[in-house]
């Protein structure tokens, strides 16, 4: 997975992170995915949070139009 995603864009779908301010629609891009899978991402709006799979929903974009 972890070659599969770093560097790629994403928009959030979904979280169950209470505290964060991410919605969906919410995009930035996949800076690491650790050893236990989780997803660190450079959120445009300065956010760092990072997904877990299983629990949060994302989808890949292309954003080479920008």
């Amino acid at each position: 997975m972890k070659d599969q995603l770093e560097g790629k864009r994403i928009e959030l779908m979904s979280t169950s992170d209470p505290y964060t301010n991410l919605r969906p629609g919410d995009r930035g891009t996949v800076d690491v995915v650790d050893d236990t899978g989780t997803i660190h991402v450079n959120w445009d709006n300065g956010s760092t949070l990072g997904l877990i799979p299983g629990e949060d929903r994302f989808r890949i974009i292309d954003d080479r139009s920008k």
